[in-house]
């Protein structure tokens, strides 16, 4: 267990990186943002899966094949597109609020599980979560400056907001499930399977591109705002997507889901303070009152677990066992 909370913990690094691209990169539209970032993520994980391309295919089934598209278009593509639309219209803050509510909708969607600690026993983690975000919250509206972003433009903003926490919602519960039920791919084999039928989603977007009106850079700085755009997009298909998708496969094939749902806390923790990185200031007091409560939900709700994985050590190390075993090729 202790290895899937490092991996939950790197993967939420990676992932935070993804807020802070579409404000670097405002005068790209989110359908371009999410064209590029998953096409470049395609080339590299078919670059990856090339080498054992025979053994993948001959192991991959129907079934496999129709998650890996679900798994794509709900938890890649719509996931970003409503994502990137959100950070230009209300800001990184705003929407790493929102979208920061992943853990408590992951554990309530995910607590039947099998695996998972009783609801109410995490009763007091999430209200730690949810004073946290509540902190966010309050920081957020009480010091911000007014702006001319319409009434329209922010409500618009807040609905795509809410659109990616429930498709990030509704993946991370279906892609933990269909881990833990597969037994024939390994979770890096699986992340190379995801991001090849990503890549091929992705280049549908580029069609779409062509045929919707322009909404690239403007100005005399095209030439260098498209190779910031294609380096930006690049170290996101191999950081946030290629790798940090493994090890949050990694992740979800030794945790329970209702923790792995609060693992999800720390991507959001991360695009905090990539955010304060970027505008070159420390966090306010509100906002270090966030981050120390959501991390106490966090290991609160790690030592309820390990409380019950103690008790299954036998099991567990026979589950891995056999795991480990089916996996290889």
């Amino acid at each position: 267990m202790r290895r899937g909370v490092a991996y939950g913990v790197m993967a939420g690094a990676l992932w935070g990186t993804v807020f802070l691209v579409p404000r670097m990169l405002p005068d790209f539209s989110p359908l371009l943002l999410s064209a590029g970032r998953y096409s470049m993520y395609g080339i590299v994980s078919l670059a990856a899966a090339l080498p054992s391309a025979r053994s993948l295919l001959t192991r991959l089934t129907r079934e496999d094949l129709v998650a890996l598209v679900q798994l794509a278009a709900a938890g890649n593509l719509l996931y970003y597109l409503l994502l990137t639309a959100a950070v230009h219209l209300l800001g990184i803050a705003p929407t790493s609020l929102i979208v920061g509510v992943l853990p408590v909708t992951v554990t309530l969607l995910g607590r039947r599980d099998h695996g998972a600690v009783p609801l109410a026993r995490l009763v007091w983690p999430l209200a730690l979560v949810l004073a946290g975000l509540a902190c966010i919250n309050v920081d957020l509206f009480t010091t911000t400056s007014a702006s001319p972003t319409s009434i329209a433009s922010k409500l618009i903003g807040l609905a795509c907001a809410l659109g990616a926490l429930a498709s990030w919602t509704w993946f991370a519960v279906e892609n933990a499930r269909y881990l833990q039920r597969q037994t024939h791919f390994s979770g890096n084999e699986w992340s190379m399977l995801w991001g090849v039928v990503t890549g091929a989603l992705g280049v549908a977007f580029w069609v779409a591109v062509a045929v919707l009106p322009p909404g690239g850079p403007q100005g005399a700085s095209t030439d260098g705002r498209w190779h910031i755009f294609w380096m930006l997009n690049l170290g996101l298909a191999i950081g946030a997507s290629w790798l940090g998708n493994g090890l949050w496969n990694a992740a979800s094939k030794r945790l329970p889901l209702t923790l792995s749902g609060q693992m999800i806390v720390f991507e959001t923790l991360f695009a905090l303070l990539y955010a304060f990185i970027y505008d070159q200031r420390l966090p306010r007091p509100l906002e270090l009152a966030a981050i120390l409560l959501l991390v106490a939900g966090v290991c609160w709700s790690v030592r309820q677990h390990a409380g019950d994985d103690a008790g299954d050590d036998a099991a567990g190390a026979a589950s891995l066992e056999d795991e480990a075993r089916a996996s290889t090729p």
